[in-house]
């Protein structure tokens, strides 16, 4: 990988991890387009440490107070009813899905679901579920002529029910065309929860499996010798700064706007990739440099 490859993938990553548009699907696509090898799993896994990272100072004060509430709540039992303390509980929790699905089906995730056509698939199905969920979402937010505007849920309504659900939606990111924040975001406002409060949840949701993946994946990389380190570093580092200027722009984003920009986006782009596949200008398996 040269230095203006992970310089473009960087970027990439920072970019799309955030936004319902799948990072992963993303940074495959850049590859395919510009004749490049698939970066592969564990660079994505790597790079998104970086974004991570970008969650992490971000929300610091949320995490903060969250992992001390915590921490307290093992010892004070009176603890237990704070909110911050649940909400530690319920990251664990809702990580459980996709720590399992993401060791058990790793093979997949690194081989099979990198083909374009099942990216396609899912930028295509996944943005009209994501459609359907902000139309709802609306429909509670502003009534209408006959019915009186909902009160959607707050995470204070949180609870292990709603973030095994959380964690189930997350876990669907493992294929890419995904998304991890378009599918947990969703899944929230399927549920009834206020998108601003389904956001913060699914961002704090990721740390815990992100940060695995990044870790399990760069001791595998340290391990071989077909990894590019310095690129590989500077993408991470690119992804860190990008990531953390569009969680700033998307938290103010989601309080107020529709996520239809997004789903049109990905109806097209998938559009795109089938008809270009279906033509042979793009080679549907990762494994292949595309040409």
């Amino acid at each position: 990988m040269s230095w203006f490859e992970s310089l473009i993938l960087g970027l990439v990553q920072g970019l799309t991890e955030f936004l319902p548009v799948s990072s992963s699907a993303h940074l495959r696509l850049t590859a395919a387009f510009s004749g490049w090898e698939d970066p592969g799993a564990a660079f994505t896994a790597i790079t998104q440490i970086g974004t991570e990272a970008a969650v992490l100072i971000y929300f610091r004060k949320d995490i903060g107070r969250i992992i001390s509430a915590w921490l307290r709540s093992l010892t004070n039992k009176e603890m237990r009813q704070d909110h911050d303390a649940q909400m530690g509980w319920l990251v664990i929790v809702g990580s459980i899905p996709i720590g399992v699905l993401g060791l058990t089906l790793k093979d997949q995730i690194e081989g099979p679901f990198r083909d374009l056509r099942i990216t396609a698939t899912m930028l295509i199905v996944v943005g009209i579920i994501i459609g359907i969920a902000d139309r709802l979402a609306a429909r509670d937010e502003t009534g209408g002529r006959h019915r009186a505007a909902k009160q959607r849920k707050s995470l204070e309504s949180l609870n292990v029910k709603d973030g095994l659900i959380f964690g189930l939606c997350q876990s669907a990111a493992l294929i890419p065309g995904v998304s991890r924040s378009g599918a947990t975001i969703s899944g929230g406002l399927f549920m009834g929860y206020q998108r601003e409060a389904a956001a913060r949840y699914s961002f704090l949701l990721a740390i815990p499996a992100v940060l695995a993946s990044g870790l399990f994946e760069l001791k595998d990389a340290m391990e071989s010798d077909h990894v590019s380190w310095g690129p590989t570093i500077f993408a991470t580092i690119i992804a860190f700064v990008t990531g953390y200027a569009v969680i700033a722009w998307f938290m103010k984003y989601i309080s107020t706007k529709s996520f239809m920009p997004f789903v049109w986006y990905r109806i097209a782009l998938g559009i795109i990739i089938i008809a270009l596949v279906t033509a042979g200008v793009l080679s549907p398996h990762a494994a292949e440099s595309a040409g």
